[in-house]
Order: structure tokens, then C-alpha cells, then sequence
């Protein structure tokens, strides 16, 4: 992967991480409810749960490269449609409300590691956006396992860090998401379709 793609891919996980979902609106509740230590395996489980959502797709990709040449063409225009659809949606959508989140009861380490890994492999929206997404930045003429480590590796690390730092100031963060939660979506919306219209025509 070319030093270029992936500072673009970088600025495009980041928006994307930073965009509310559900295992970062597990991560603030988790961290408001048993404190950002014990949270810590609730964004692993999270972490390890995209690496994993990842390499499906990923190589799903590479045995359709396989069998056409053309193939990598065709999935980036119809990621290319796809990104630029969901960008218009998550501009469109709500803030969060995190005052309707339902407390839970007490958990252990392992039960919030899976809840974290569950929340994650039971999204069927983030698989299809893996399928969508991750077109945009491979090169076809390169060796696919390592494109998959560097864009897995670094997928994982942001997230990581983004749901951590929304566990440690899950109290004092939740007033600043409701008031600003719509400007945040705009702007992680705008990026999607700005993703979503460049990269397709990109080399």
C-alpha cells in the first residue's frame, strides 16, 4: 500500500470511527457504568470483532479478483454508489440521544469482551460497508495479505482509541454528542460522499 493511500484511508477510519455507532455507543455506556478500565474489554472484543470482519472481506475481494480482471473496477464504482448513499444518510440521520440508553446490569470482563466482539459481528450494515469500502484503496498488482494487515492493524488502532477515549469521558462527553451530535454527522456524512465520488475515478 502505497505511503498516499493509506494517510487517505487513515482520514477516512478516523471519520468513520468517530461517526456514532453501536460499539461506540457501547463504549460510553460501559464506561459509564463500570468505569474506563473494565471498558477496555468491551472495545477489544469491538477491535477484534472488525480485524475479523475485515479479513472476510478482504478476501472475499481477492477470489473475485481471481476470476476477473475487471472485477476491482466494478466494486469500486458500486462502492463508490454505496459510500456516497450512506454518506447522505448519516448526514440525514438524528444525534445521539444517549439519555434513552438502557443501564445494564453488572458485568464480568469476559461478558463485556463479548459483548463488544458480539456488537461488532452482528452488524450486517459494517460487513457490507468492509465490501464497499476497502475496494477504494487496493492495489490489485500488490500482495493482498499485506494490504490486509495494514489496513486491518490500522482499522483496529483507531478504533481502539476512539471507543477508549469515549469510555474515559463517557460522563462529561454525553451533554456535548446531543447538542452536537447532528454537526457531527454532517460532517462524517460529507466525508463518506466525498470518499464515495473521488476514489471510484481515482488511480
Amino acid at each position: 500500500m502505497a505511503w498516499e493511500t493509506w494517510l487517505i484511508y487513515l482520514v477516512a477510519v478516523i471519520g468513520l470511527s468517530i461517526t456514532p455507532g453501536p460499539n461506540g455507543l457501547l463504549a460510553l455506556t460501559h464506561g459509564a457504568l463500570y468505569g474506563h478500565k473494565k471498558t477496555l474489554y468491551t472495545v477489544s472484543g469491538g477491535a477484534i470483532g472488525f480485524v475479523i470482519l475485515i479479513a472476510l472481506s478482504m478476501f472475499g475481494i481477492g477470489a473475485l479478483l481471481q476470476t476477473s480482471s475487471h472485477a476491482l473496477t466494478v466494486l469500486k464504482w458500486l462502492g463508490g454508489v454505496y459510500l456516497i448513499w450512506l454518506g447522505i444518510q448519516v448526514w440525514r440521520a438524528p444525534g445521539m440521544q444517549l439519555s434513552a440508553v438502557d443501564k445494564v446490569p453488572d458485568k464480568s470482563s469476559s461478558d463485556l469482551f463479548r459483548l463488544g466482539l458480539l456488537a461488532a459481528l452482528s452488524n450486517p450494515k459494517v460487513l457490507l460497508f468492509f465490501g464497499a469500502f476497502l475496494p477504494q484503496f487496493i492495489d490489485p498488482t500488490g500482495d493482498l495479505l499485506v494490504q490486509f494487515f495494514y489496513m486491518a492493524i490500522t482499522f483496529a488502532v483507531v478504533e481502539f482509541f476512539v471507543e477508549y477515549i469515549l469510555a474515559r469521558i463517557a460522563y462529561s462527553i454525553r451533554p456535548l454528542l446531543e447538542n452536537s451530535g447532528k454537526r457531527l454527522n454532517k460532517i462524517s456524512g460529507g466525508l463518506f460522499v466525498l470518499i464515495g465520488a473521488a476514489l471510484p475515478i481515482s488511480r
